[in-house]
């Protein structure tokens, strides 16, 4: 049976970069542009860090430049983490920076395990390894 269900590895692996990349990136939307219900960011930590989303969920999504964008995302979140959320409790549920923990640890794989098989990372480069295959 799982060797089945691991012909489906790339595929949704390719989908979970995609979902995650793309609202990563409206969470970026929001700060820099108002949009989704959000408001334009005025600190200007949170501006830099609304542009890290933005740029970073759109490559992440892609698969370009997927290990910079990922090592990138996965350092603001746990900076976004520490900064805004881990005094207000001992635990991410309790201080509301659950989102940012499971960004911050997805966006460390995708840096770790790289662009997969569908990627643009993987056709611009794919005489060289890029990734698991």
């Amino acid at each position: 049976m799982f060797n089945t269900l691991a012909r489906f590895a790339d595929p949704v692996y390719c989908v979970l970069r995609l979902v995650s990349g793309l609202l990563f990136a409206s969470h970026g939307a929001q700060k820099v542009f108002g949009l989704f219900g959000g408001r334009v960011a005025e600190a200007p930590l949170m501006i830099f860090g609304g542009w890290v989303e933005l740029a970073g969920g759109i490559l992440i999504a892609l698969g370009l430049l997927t290990r910079p964008a990922a090592f990138m995302a996965s350092g603001m979140m746990a900076v976004a983490y520490f900064m805004a959320h881990a005094g207000g409790g001992w635990h991410p549920v309790m201080n509301k920076g659950e989102l940012a923990v499971v960004y911050c640890f997805l966006f460390l794989y995708f840096f770790f395990y790289g662009p997969g098989r569908y990627s643009i990372d993987r056709m611009i480069w794919k005489d060289r390894t890029v990734g698991r295959d």
